[in-house]
């Protein structure tokens, strides 16, 4: 990953792991359902956020090198690795 987006995810990653440790306080404590639900919502749309992130960085870098390399294979090879994930993403 690139420095930038490293940073950002990994910041974005550690506020979530702050979420993470809140719900388990919400749990322990017996706190309304609805109001849990609530905050894991949130982390889900913030892992999303940070799969995003790591997936523009992916295409922007690893398979931009790929095709400027001018290998085919390493080319066939990106473009398989990105179908692929994509594919998992959308199930």
């Amino acid at each position: 990953m690139q420095s930038k987006s490293h940073q950002s995810c990994v910041t974005r990653l550690r506020k979530i792991e702050g979420q993470v440790r809140g719900i388990v306080r919400m749990i322990d404590e017996k706190r309304y359902c609805i109001d849990v639900l609530t905050q894991v919502h949130a982390i889900k749309a913030a892992l999303a956020k940070v799969e995003s992130e790591i997936l523009k960085d992916h295409a922007e870098n690893c398979v931009e090198e790929a095709i400027a390399s001018g290998d085919a294979a390493e080319q066939r090879q990106k473009f398989a690795e990105l179908v692929d994930v994509l594919g998992k993403y959308r199930s």
